[in-house]
């Protein structure tokens, strides 16, 4: 039987909320609306801002939010902005479009860190669906991921609702009734695991040398690679609303360019063992798309499994990710510059 897990805090450990932001006035509202109605009151919310121009700063002041600067702009910059200046015990990654589902949410995520002490961050094992959504944002939960590639390929890290698992990979799991604790192995694919609402122990953040871009994946593998042995993290069985793209085509095409850009604009300083461009996953993902069929397979499974007309949005979102990626690897391959600039950015 799986061991009941949930624990009444005697101390309230300080959690910093790291927000990056970049004209997010868009949602930052309902992200630190959700954040402040929490039952677990010990915190500090640090908006790392890249240079917004719109009303996301005068929005985030209106919540006794820390404002930092974040002269470089991206998130991943954001986030060792705020690691450098948080004062909590725990780090909680917040994006600017994620809206915490329950109000008790931060308990949930921190209880598997308080239980376990060598458990080194937790995350939801799921996307919050919501009828309500727009449809890509309802897709993506359904899929469990933001982009189809890391579903199809199976390195996802959220539930979807055709096979009603987290990850394809398979890990090592012991299920604690709250959360799963999972075995992250050296040399081992693991899934991308780190965003949208990730926990992390503040001293193992800490004890990964210093950088100007925190990009969380790479923190945990480079951890497994330099120290040669696992590391543990838990899965919390709940969500967190991610309103990603709600049902904007364009957007979704500029975040994955956006994606793609900045992989091979910061390949140079990245940790992760991603795959080499020609690889199987790659061409698995391209012969996946290509053939149709398998895409009107997935789609009409899903169809069947969870009914919502936001299914029909997963070949669209193959042949625009396929896009992306053959575009941006070709530029990349012929030698042209692909640095992109976030001064039009809105979220």
């Amino acid at each position: 039987m799986p061991l009941n897990t949930s624990k009444n805090f005697k101390t309230s450990p300080k959690v910093s909320i790291v927000i990056p932001t970049l004209n997010s006035a868009k949602v930052i509202k309902k992200c630190l609306d959700s954040i402040v109605i929490q039952k677990y009151t010990n915190y500090e919310i640090l908006i790392c801002d890249g240079g917004s121009t719109d009303e996301t700063l005068k929005i985030s002041k209106k919540y006794n939010c820390k404002i930092l600067k974040n002269k470089l702009k991206t998130a991943e910059a954001g986030k060792a902005i705020g690691l450098k200046n948080a004062l909590g015990k725990y780090i909680a990654f917040i994006d600017s479009d994620n809206i915490l589902p329950t109000t008790n949410w931060l308990s949930e995520m921190i209880n598997p860190l308080e239980y376990d002490n060598t458990i080194i961050g937790s995350e939801p094992w799921e996307f919050t669906y919501r009828k309500s959504g727009g449809f890509i944002e309802r897709y993506n939960a359904l899929i469990g991921a933001n982009d189809p590639y890391a579903y199809i390929t199976g390195i996802s890290d959220r539930k979807n609702y055709i096979n009603h698992r987290w990850t394809s990979q398979k890990l090592e799991t012991q299920d604690k009734s709250t959360y799963l604790k999972i075995t992250l192995m050296p040399r081992q694919t693991i899934p991308t695991i780190g965003a949208n609402g990730t926990v992390f122990r503040a001293s193992f953040l800490k004890s990964q040398p210093p950088t100007d871009y925190l990009f969380d994946i790479d923190t945990i593998s480079s951890a497994l690679i330099k120290n040669s042995k696992p590391l543990y993290f838990a899965k919390t069985k709940n969500s967190i609303i991610h309103t990603y793209c709600e049902s904007s085509i364009p957007k979704f095409y500029k975040k994955q360019m956006r994606r793609l850009k900045d992989y091979y604009h910061y390949k140079s300083i990245r940790k992760f063992n991603y795959q080499n461009t020609f690889s199987f996953t790659n061409i698995k993902f391209g012969l996946y798309t290509i053939l149709i069929i398998p895409m009107l397979i997935t789609t009409i499974k899903g169809i069947i499994k969870k009914p919502d007309i936001a299914w029909l949005f997963h070949p669209i979102a193959c042949f625009i990710t396929l896009y992306c990626y053959t575009s941006v690897s070709m530029l990349y391959l012929f030698g042209f510059n692909i640095a992109q600039s976030r001064q039009k950015w809105q979220q």
